[in-house]
């Protein structure tokens, strides 16, 4: 079984709860290196996603991705509108006419987002952003996905190198964004940037599970 327009659906549905739950936990990240506004603005963002979703529910799986982006950019503020905006416009795009996707379509999917990231965030392993937990989830995205493991696997993989690399990001000293005006100040504290994005893994693997 595939993930479907629904099961997209249902993903960006989960992240509307997830973001409002962890709301305080990433504005605490980001007051210590930040201007205190991540959970706030990822909040937001996915409670007018989700809206979105209700008043406009798209046809196909690319639409209702590029719709999440062009409600995030508009909605979201800081870095984080324009980031992960393009992560799901890029995302989108991978999904062109797709009606349902295999475990290679989604992990194509997240790569496709993740790239994008880069690419306009100009950012680097060990820069202490989001890039830092989503290309080891990718790497182990990937490497479960030439094993043959199901998609559940796929995803669970993903979000254990997630979380890891997002405690990972605690001792580095941040070389983007606000948190670099703060130099060897910015060390010791967990990138609420990476957290979000283990967030957003981890909700995919919890909204796609029993598709495996």
């Amino acid at each position: 079984m595939g993930v479907s327009n629904s099961d997209v659906s249902s993903w960006l549905q989960a992240l509307q709860r997830v973001y409002a739950e962890n709301r305080q936990w990433l504005t605490e990240l980001d007051s210590a290196i930040g201007d205190a506004d991540h959970g706030t603005n990822m909040d937001r963002g996915f409670t007018a996603v989700e809206n979105d979703l209700t008043v406009n529910p798209p046809a196909d799986i690319a639409s209702i991705l590029k719709n999440t982006a062009r409600v995030l950019i508009r909605s979201v503020g800081g870095a984080a509108g324009p980031l992960y905006g393009t992560f799901f416009l890029r995302a989108g795009a991978a999904c062109e006419g797709k009606q349902e996707l295999g475990p290679a379509d989604v992990v194509a999917m997240f790569q496709a987002g993740i790239e994008g990231v880069q690419q306009r965030g100009k950012a680097v392993p060990g820069d202490k952003t989001m890039v830092d937990v989503l290309l080891p989830a990718l790497a182990a995205m990937r490497a479960s996905l030439e094993q043959g493991e199901s998609l559940s696997k796929i995803l669970d993989e993903g979000v254990s190198a997630a979380e890891v690399a997002m405690r990972g990001t605690i001792p580095m000293q941040a070389r983007k964004g606000r948190a670099s005006y703060l130099g060897p100040r910015s060390a010791g504290h967990q990138d609420p940037g990476a957290t979000s994005s283990y967030l957003l893994l981890q909700a995919a693997a919890n909204a796609w599970r029993s598709l495996a």
